[in-house]
């Protein structure tokens, strides 16, 4: 259904396309269908060598901000002359030197270089911004609007809501430091700890991503396969900490030799070496097949071509942790039975026992899971019916939508 506002705003995002932030384009898309119109700023050029078909779909220009200042110094500086004439600027750098003062790092003078930039070259006809990512593109987001003297709006997720500073956190939720207008974020988790730190905590939404349902094929019809039986296990996510590969090669490697098993992983990051050389030492590389990074009909084939789906995460040295990763959601989708951890907003889609089993952050409870479900084949069945149930019925992508899509014609419209 078409929105009749008139809506005309400006996306941040750190990067575009990505496919690891495939709960961006499916948002964007979705109000790109409400009728909504934006463009996207992006703060990085593109690395992966792919994209979904989805991002295909999104006809919002897409903008590139200097991602290294020193890259295109003729147009930082010229926007700087520019900005330096715009009513809010004042307030902007002397906010940009309170942060600066308490974050003296190369990060917070590219954000404020790129917030010049982009505070010039947004089009007259703006009527706000909104960030995706509450570190990073919020503070970009937040220093371009009061310089124009526009209203901005976030979205947080994981990273960003446990590894910035409390300080930021509060002043970006605090109307009177030139807070958001709005903040929403993707989890319970997630919004019970933005609202303790806000002035008013009803301003802070959670807007969970739901899943699109129209983009995925029916699940395929899963038969009970024999107990002795050949089993993949499937994992999807970026080789980061904060993901547990390490714990998970380690509990593969514990398996009893009564599961005649495979890995299959999809997914960029930096510790694929590292986890290589791991699963080398442990004795279980030649059952490992590292598929990188891949569109999303790969992964949506991989799951059903899989048994069981496995995502350890954990929480990271720095505090870094998923929230609700939207992967569980699309293995649900494919009806396959799912194994994971208590970490963050997990047991807000999976209740273990019944959707699927959360196990702790423990290589040995996570084997003894994984020998579990492979050894029960009804258990494996039970679990992903349950869990495809509580997708169609409660994780839907509309909801989330509709709820997204008032908090931005507000906000454009100034109520």
């Amino acid at each position: 259904m078409t929105s009749r506002k008139k809506t005309n705003y400006a996306v941040v995002v750190k990067g575009w396309p990505r496919l690891s932030e495939t709960f961006i384009a499916q948002e964007l898309l979705a109000l790109q269908n409400q009728g909504h119109s934006f463009d996207i700023w992006s703060l990085r050029f593109p690395t992966d060598k792919k994209t979904h078909p989805l991002h295909d779909q999104i006809t919002a220009n897409v903008r590139y901000l200097p991602e290294y200042l020193h890259t295109e110094p003729k147009r930082i500086f010229a926007a700087w002359a520019k900005a330096r004439k715009l009513s809010g600027y004042r307030t902007a750098l002397k906010m940009w030197r309170a942060d600066y003062k308490r974050d003296r790092t190369r990060n917070r003078l590219r954000r404020f270089g790129q917030a010049c930039v982009m505070a010039v070259e947004l089009p007259q006809d703006v009527q706000g911004i909104y960030a995706h990512f509450m570190h990073t593109p919020s503070s970009v987001a937040r220093y371009a609007a009061i310089m124009r003297g526009l209203p901005w709006s976030f979205s947080a997720h994981a990273k960003d809501i446990w590894t910035s500073d409390e300080w930021e956190k509060r002043e970006k939720l605090d109307a009177g430091t030139y807070g958001a207008s709005f903040g929403v974020t993707c989890t319970a988790y997630g919004a019970q700890h933005l609202r303790a730190l806000a002035d008013t905590p009803e301003r802070l939404d959670l807007v969970y991503h739901g899943l699109d349902l129209s983009r995925f094929p029916a699940p395929p019809e899963r038969l009970q396969k024999p107990i002795d039986a050949p089993l993949t296990f499937l994992s999807v996510g970026r080789l980061v900490e904060k993901k547990g590969f390490d714990r998970l090669i380690t509990a593969l490697a514990a398996l009893p030799n009564d599961v005649d098993w495979k890995w299959v992983h999809i997914g960029g990051g930096g510790l694929k070496d590292t986890l290589q050389k791991q699963a080398q030492n442990s004795g279980v590389a030649d059952q490992i097949t590292w598929m990188g990074a891949c569109d999303q009909p790969t992964v949506i084939q991989a799951m059903r071509d899989s048994d069981m789906f496995i995502l350890p995460s954990r929480i990271a040295d720095d505090g870094d942790r998923d929230g609700l990763p939207n992967v569980l959601m699309e293995a649900a989708s494919q009806k396959l039975p799912i194994i994971s951890t208590s970490v963050s907003a997990i047991p807000e889609f999976i209740e273990t026992g019944i959707h699927g089993t959360l196990v702790q952050d423990n290589p040995t409870e996570l084997s003894a899971a994984i020998h579990d479900l492979a050894t029960n084949p009804h258990k494996r069945l039970e679990f992903a019916e349950n869990a495809y149930d509580r997708l169609t019925a409660d994780f839907g992508m509309n909801a989330g939508i509709n709820k997204l899509v008032k908090h931005l014609e507000r906000m454009c419209l100034g109520q």
